[in-house]
């Protein structure tokens, strides 16, 4: 794993100073790995893909061990906007001409069933997660609620969904209650929830069933072969086969990662709690994202803060998390520059050139998954069921991910950085400039 990104803004194996670590759930920290242990499937990372193919393994009877760099959930699966999207993270006329309509709308039903998935584990282990349901977005031009409108008759007319709004000025101005769109869609099959909170209650669920979690674990080594090592500062795991779940923070951990993956940085902050002003912010208890290339996106906490998530960065540090997100919050709500803020962190996801996500093989006994680029909540868990199984020998869903075209990132791993913070103040200028 990347020593840079897992220590270079956060305290070893605290969660960040978020609201979702200052409301969640009581979980007493799994011990490090010490010595040497065996097993069926070892992995990497304790987010929501780690935890989900832990937990469906060791429901299926294979020994399980799962070795987190700090605290399960300490990534992209803690520190998220908790927005559980419909689809990909590319929408479906992208994928019809990318791949063929057939394979469209399988990947179509592989989201819905992340959704699906989702719930029924919240409801499954009792986590004290409650789902909302409604996801808008918010269009900054006419051209887009056109296009916002035609997608919604797409969808209804090629795949049966009927859960899609389409919105007028007027209509998202009383939703969002923000003069700054020409309208939008509100998806009432989409939803949001508390993203930590679901991590832990996966982790519970994973060790009920059997799975050995080590927290504190970070894994600095792993050595192929017909049984792959994962070695750490004072253990090591010995497994017949490796699960890479550790999303952006992987780092060097497997050589073939760097050129076809991208760790990037993004922010939320939470506000007071806005009590009576709440319903001047959102009218309903729905989660928000806008047009932008670099997203903004919010919702209402149970509390009733505003949590604004907004600004990327592309280096190892994050910047002043404050001034980054609340500049973009108080253009979308100028009447909140009064309000104070509370919360505010930063956490790394992982995208790649197509912001599909990346499923690889690099050896027989090693599968990896990342990168869904902000649209993982669901499918990062429904990811780590399709790894669980591949593992098992049913390598349907992992083919139906991995066989979309991915291309590496220009400039290999040295040039990559440089080249991806060009190309990203370049669409960061075009949404200042509402091109």
């Amino acid at each position: 794993m990347s020593l840079n990104l897992l220590h270079a803004n956060d305290r070893r194996g605290e969660y960040p100073a978020s609201y979702y670590a200052a409301t969640r759930t009581p979980l007493d920290p799994f011990p490090a790995l010490a010595g040497e242990a065996r097993a069926d499937v070892a992995i990497v990372g304790a987010g929501f893909m780690g935890l989900s193919a832990a937990l469906h393994l060791a429901q299926a009877g294979l020994s399980v061990v799962v070795l987190e760099a700090h605290r399960v959930g300490f990534g992209a699966s803690g520190r998220n906007g908790g927005q559980v999207g419909s689809g990909q993270r590319q929408d479906q006329d992208w994928l019809e001409k990318t791949v063929g309509k057939d394979h469209a709308r399988r990947l179509w039903d592989m989201a819905e069933d992340a959704k699906t998935l989702l719930r029924d584990l919240i409801a499954q282990h009792q986590m004290p997660v409650t789902f909302r349901p409604g996801v808008a977005h918010a269009c900054y031009t006419d051209a887009e609620v056109t296009h916002a409108r035609s997608y919604a008759d797409h969808l209804a007319k090629a795949y049966d969904y009927d859960q899609v709004e389409v919105l007028d000025r007027p209509a998202i101005r009383a939703l969002i209650g923000s003069d700054s769109f020409a309208g939008g869609s509100v998806d009432r099959g989409a939803g949001h929830i508390h993203p930590l909170n679901f991590a832990i209650g996966l982790a519970k669920a994973a060790a009920r069933a059997g799975a050995r979690v080590h927290e504190m674990s970070e894994v600095l080594e792993l050595i192929p072969g017909p049984k792959v090592t994962l070695r750490t500062a004072i253990g090591q795991v010995i497994a017949d086969n490796v699960i890479l779940a550790g999303n952006g923070y992987i780092g060097g951990l497997e050589p073939s990662y760097p050129s076809r993956v991208m760790p990037i940085n993004n922010f939320i902050l939470a506000t007071e709690p806005l009590g009576d002003r709440a319903k001047d912010v959102l009218a309903e208890p729905i989660a928000v994202a806008d047009s932008n290339f670099v997203v903004n996106y919010w919702r209402l906490s149970d509390d009733n803060r505003l949590l604004f998530g907004g600004g990327e960065s592309y280096g190892y540090r994050f910047p002043d998390l404050v001034k980054t997100t609340r500049k973009p919050m108080l253009k979308i709500y100028p009447h909140l520059a009064d309000v104070k803020i509370t919360h505010a962190w930063g956490g790394t996801l992982a995208i790649t050139t197509n912001r599909m996500p990346a499923l690889m093989r690099p050896h027989p006994n090693v599968l990896m998954g990342s990168a869904c680029s902000g649209h993982g909540v669901a499918l990062s868990t429904l990811t780590g069921k399709i790894l669980a199984q591949t593992v098992q020998g049913n390598a349907e869903g992992f083919d139906l991910l991995a066989n979309i075209p991915q291309m590496r990132f220009p400039g290999g791993a040295t040039l990559r950085w440089p080249m991806l913070v060009m190309a990203m103040t370049w669409y960061s200028l075009r949404d200042r400039l509402g091109l």
